[in-house]
Formats: C-alpha cells, structure tokens, sequence
C-alpha cells in the first residue's frame, strides 16, 4: 500500500471512529508501527488530525457534550451504575468523580443511608445531598460550561484534602496498553488523584471507552482494584487488563465487544 493511500484510510478510520490507536492500525494496515507514527507525524503536521499518546484523534476530536453522552449506551452506563453501587455499604465514605456512568452510580446510591460523598459535578451532588443522612462535599474549581462540573488546581487540591473509602473514577478513553486517558490536563490530573485518594478505587468504563485514544494520560489507574463495565473485553483489551493490572474485571452485562 502506497504511503498517500494509508494516510487516506488512517485519515478516513478517524471520520468514522474520531480516535485510532497505532495497534489497531498496525493490525488493518499491516505496516510497522514505526511507519504508522511517521504517518500520524505527517498528518499532524499538516492539520489533518492530532497526536495522541499511543494514537490520533480526528481534527476536531473534543468529549461529547454531557447531553449528547447521556444517549449513548445509557443502559449500559445504568447497569454498570448498579453493579458498582453493589459495593458500597451504609455509611461509607466515597468520592464520585463527573460524568454520565457517574451519575448513573448516583442513581443507584439512593437508598443508601449516611454516606460522605466527595465530588465535582453538580449532577452528582443534587441526587445524593440532603438524602438519608448523607453529607456532600462539592469540589471547587472552575465549572465547566454545560458539564456541570468543577475542575482544574483548586478542585485537584481541595480533593487531596480528604480520603474515601472508595473513589469511582470515569473513564474518556481506555487503550489498549491500557492506559486511562482523558482530553484535558484538568480532567486527567482531578481523575489521578481521584484513584489517589480512596481505599478502593474503581474505574467505570463501559464498552464504547475501549480501544480509543485521547489527548492526555490519566496516572494511578495501576491503583484500582475493579474495572466495571457493560461488556466482556475482547482479546487485547482482556489481556492487557489482566496481565497490566491487578483490578479486578467486573462485568455488568454480557454481551461481547
């Protein structure tokens, strides 16, 4: 395949998907992975797409807006909620980071009672405080536009303040090294500290985070002691997640991706 020809697809791969990572390109391009990079390097220099540690991203690749992500998998997002909610016992200390599978959590932790709840996102918040007992601490920071949620230093550092029993930490993209990745320095730095920060911390992913890349690496994901999703992992995905981690991989569903 001639190299304006590969470039083509990598380019038309990211139309459809928004994100690629070079292992997937190296399995459908049958190239090596040195020749991919150099491909993505040409590509980004020419504005065509954006670098991303172990991958690209379209052009204008940004996280779908909060609404727009509510209807994507929500099922799903709402099984992993309940699962996950499984963990947690009356009276429980927990830090809830923003997002839709995190709300979904939320959702499910209704009926518990007496649980200190650290968190950034208002969403969150409004569905736990002044419930059973319950005490919500809001994170402060910047908020972020129509996300409903507070990032950058201030909430990192108010958060580094206190320790959970348990932290249940979104996911914006899960690669397949794996690594946890995120498309702001903000959101990635808030989230590290989040699997910092907590006895038992806990990645939610569901099925649609795997197998993509984002703009910035999330540290700490080596600390989480579950993986809950919507859906067993396929092949790469599956060992990478058992041989780079010693979480444990819960699934709420169970059909394959």
């Amino acid at each position: 395949m001639l190299a304006e020809q590969r470039r083509t697809l990598i380019l038309e791969i990211l139309a459809q998907k928004g994100s690629v990572s070079v292992r997937e390109l190296f399995r459908r391009l049958r190239v090596s992975r040195e020749t991919i990079r150099r491909d993505i390097t040409r590509l980004a220099t020419e504005n065509r797409l954006r670098k991303a540690h172990g991958g690209a991203l379209s052009a204008d690749s940004v996280e779908p807006a909060f609404a727009e992500r509510m209807t994507v998998n929500i099922e799903g997002k709402r099984a992993i909620g309940r699962l996950a909610s499984r963990l947690v016992p009356d009276g429980a200390s927990l830090i809830i980071d923003s997002g839709t599978t995190t709300l979904c959590l939320a959702e499910a932790l209704k009926p518990r009672r007496g649980l200190t709840v650290y968190t950034n996102d208002i969403h969150v918040a409004g569905r736990l405080a002044g419930r059973n007992g319950n005490r919500v601490l809001l994170l402060g920071g910047e908020l972020q536009g129509n996300e409903g949620a507070a990032m950058g230093r201030d909430a990192t550092a108010m958060l580094a303040n206190y320790f959970a029993d348990f932290s249940f930490v979104g996911a914006g993209a899960l690669t397949s090294h794996p690594w946890l990745m995120d498309y702001s320095r903000e959101a990635a730095e808030l989230r590290a500290r989040m699997l910092a920060q907590a006895s038992t911390p806990v990645l939610l992913a569901d099925h649609t985070k795997f197998n993509r890349v984002a703009p910035v690496r999330v540290v700490n994901l080596d600390k989480a002691a579950y993986v809950i999703t919507d859906a067993e992992p396929r092949e790469v995905m599956a060992e990478a997640l058992l041989s780079s981690l010693a979480a444990e991989v819960r699934v709420a569903a169970g059909k394959g991706v």
